[in-house]
């Protein structure tokens, strides 16, 4: 996979400026930037030097100094105009990530990172009313599209260094992971009407993605079963990775030819490998095929992040050129604040990580899924891939008989070639029996068997027939017996679907079991809905927290006040951390009513654990038994074409064995009568 051709990525847009009160030369430079990293490096510049401009004169939304900032929405094209200097900063923000982006796609290919990060800046650090091309919707969009290209990136790269395919497995899970994140935004109404024609190709293309990188990763996961000799996992994993790459190429039409090229090339890989790995696993190793859902789901590793964005970063933006402005104390108080406040998210977020690590190490020992706790409506209807062969056995009524008979030819043609070659042997020993007796009676040295030349040549050949029928002896008898532990499976495959529903395993549940798996169920819901309240509790901390600017209140607070005015405006987080303190104490309790929950349900666990491993090992017997028909067919005929042409020369040897015979019993009559 490491010659696959590359797939193509999503670049973005720039956005047009417009009217902004600043100087025409620094404007210009900023916003006609050329498109290759010196064009990143001057907006990180011009990001800063705004940034250090807003702390010190009021041009923000409503303040004395805010002039008029005008840019082109990328959707609409319409201009769109706010007064407010963070609506400039916005602007440059999203040309940054969209520049990244265009370099990322091309050959180099090593900018999807920085893209991401300051996608998620302006996401996280600035309004969302601006113009609908930085809504959160379609920022968030972009982020998960640059990580999801960034993540392909990685891919290419481990491909080409040979990771190990586990790695690769989970690397190429994650591109999945990120692609169906992008996918869901791109499938929200609201997200589509503002993207508008754009949004039916970047969807088309992200579809085609999420079916191929899938298809990669279980390529990689056969791989791995095959480094393992897990043969039968192998095949399972192979046909997976067929089934999702044929997805695919049906969703890559209209797609450049590079696309194409990359199918093309990903199915004469993953098709080489099925058929090697079924056909190995059918005539050598023999593994029953699991079902795809009963090994462990391929989890994403998330190797690429979206690199951080200062934009106060003097490495970045050189030197601060409105530094004498304003007086510093303001800005140093502030950023003693945004100390304050770091200080104590930090403190916050200690205290959660740790109750998250002991919820996360339990949850994992557990081993509960709340979705699976008793997959019980598996039990409600056939499986697919049985419907598939039942579906096929029912416009192939003849397929049992055809079968019996094809066998049952092969039998009587077995039998005729046996009878054939017996009577050959018998002729042969009658015939050294009378010549031996004759010797004797002449008073003699019997001649060796076989000593006449005719006879000789029989004999000779006769051991040669015998020895293959005897080899072919044991195929076919391994043929039958293929046969009639398939026999019984065919007819049932064949029959009403209710019998085929009869055969597979169900469990039954009494009553207390019943409610044994329904606490548990409630216990597993009371801690989503604690996770879930966690993590809302700690979103409201972080927007508080950015959204938390005192620098007017600073510049007119005396210095000695400083200390009074950071205590009085922390004590507006109070209650965000009560409520949090509040849902990490629960969580002790409700682990151990989880813990208690489990005990019970151990015994319904095992019981439902016994029945769902019957119930797969069942659908996969049924399933081989199917797949196993064209090949006992093949091997029937196989057999018949070559009994045919045994007997053929039997029967042949048989009428020379006899009239060798005669001509020395004839020779022996002479003998006798002088």
């Amino acid at each position: 996979m490491e010659a696959v051709p590359r797939m193509p990525m999503i670049w973005l847009d720039l956005k047009e400026a417009g009217e902004f009160a600043f100087n025409a030369a620094v404007k210009k430079s900023a916003v006609s930037v050329p498109r290759d990293f010196e064009g990143c490096s001057t907006l990180r510049k011009y990001l800063g030097q705004l940034h250090f401009l807003q702390s010190r004169i009021p041009m923000g939304a409503g303040q004395d100094a805010a002039v008029p900032v005008t840019w082109t929405e990328i959707f609409s094209g319409k201009a769109v105009t706010h007064e407010d200097i963070k609506y400039e900063q916005a602007c440059v923000l999203y040309n940054l990530g969209a520049l990244h982006s265009m370099l990322g796609a091309m050959d180099k290919r090593v900018s999807e990172e920085c893209a991401a990060g300051a996608f998620t800046y302006l996401r996280d650090h600035f309004p969302h009313s601006y113009s609908v091309d930085m809504s959160h919707q379609i920022l968030s969009l972009n982020i998960n599209l640059m990580l999801g290209q960034a993540q392909e990136c990685l891919l290419e790269k481990s491909m080409l260094d040979n990771r190990k395919s586990f790695l690769v497995a989970r690397i190429s899970a994650q591109v999945v992971d990120y692609y169906k994140e992008a996918c869901r935004a791109l499938e929200n109404s609201e997200t589509a009407s503002l993207l508008g024609k754009i949004q039916k190709d970047w969807k088309k293309l992200v579809q085609m993605k999420i079916y191929y990188f899938a298809a990669v990763a279980h390529l990689h996961m056969g791989k791995q079963a095959e480094e393992q000799q897990k043969f039968g996992e192998r095949v399972i994993y192979f046909q997976s990775a067929l089934d999702k790459l044929n997805e695919a190429i049906k969703l890559a039409k209209g797609q450049p030819e590079t696309v194409q090229e990359a199918l093309r090339f990903t199915m004469d890989v993953i098709g080489g490998k099925y058929n090697s790995a079924k056909k190995d696993n059918d005539f050598i190793y023999h593994e029953a095929v699991p079902a795809l859902d009963t090994l462990q789901s391929v989890k994403g590793a998330p190797l690429v992040k979206a690199l951080p964005v200062n934009p106060t970063d003097p490495a970045v933006t050189g030197p601060d050129i409105f530094a004498k402005l304003v007086p510093m104390a303001a800005h140093e108080a502030s950023s003693l604040y945004s100390e304050e406040k770091a200080k104590l998210l930090r403190d916050v977020m200690a205290k959660i990580e740790a109750k998250n690590e002991v919820l996360d190490q339990f949850m994992d020992s557990m081993q509960l899924d709340p979705e699976t706790v008793d997959n019980l409506d598996m039990y409600n209807h056939i499986p697919p891939v049985l419907m598939e062969k039942c579906a096929a056995l029912s416009v192939r009524p003849d397929t049992v008989r055809n079968l019996v008979q094809s066998m049952q030819v092969l039998s009587g043609v077995f039998t005729d070639v046996e009878a054939s070659l017996k009577e050959i042997r018998d002729l042969l020993e009658e015939d050294e029996a009378q010549e031996r007796k004759l010797q004797e009676l002449l008073g003699r040295v019997p001649p060796a068997p076989g000593s006449s030349p005719g006879l000789a040549e029989v004999s000779k050949e006769c051991s040669k027939y015998l020895e293959l029928h005897e080899k072919a002896s044991f195929t076919n008898t391994e043929l039958h017996r293929a046969m009639n532990l398939h026999l019984g499976n065919l007819r049932l495959l064949g029959g009403p679907l209710e019998q085929v529903r009869a055969a597979l395993p169900t469990p039954t549940l009494s009553e207390d079991d019943k409610q044994v798996l329904q606490n548990l169920k409630r216990i597993l819901a009371k801690v989503q809905e604690m996770r879930d309240q966690r993590m809302s509790l700690e979103q409201q901390l972080r927007e508080m927290i950015q959204k938390d600017d005192i620098t007017t209140s600073l510049v007119t607070t005396d210095r000695s006040e400083m200390k009074k005015l950071f205590e009085e405006q922390l004590r507006k987080y109070d209650q965000l951390k009560v409520y949090l303190e509040q849902n990490l104490a629960a969580q002790e309790n409700v682990l151990k009513a989880l813990t208690d929950a489990n005990v019970k349900y151990a015994a319904v666990r095992k019981g439902l654990a016994e029945v769902e491993h019957k119930w797969n090992t069942t659908v996969q017997t049924l399933v081989a038994s199917y797949e196993a028909y064209e090949d006992l067919m093949k091997k029937s005929q196989e057999g018949k074409d070559f009994y045919t042409d045994l007997e053929g020369k039997a029967a042949k040897l048989l009428e020379r064995a006899r009239a060798a015979c005669q001509a020395s019993q004839a020779q022996r009559q002479q003998l006798l009568e002088r």
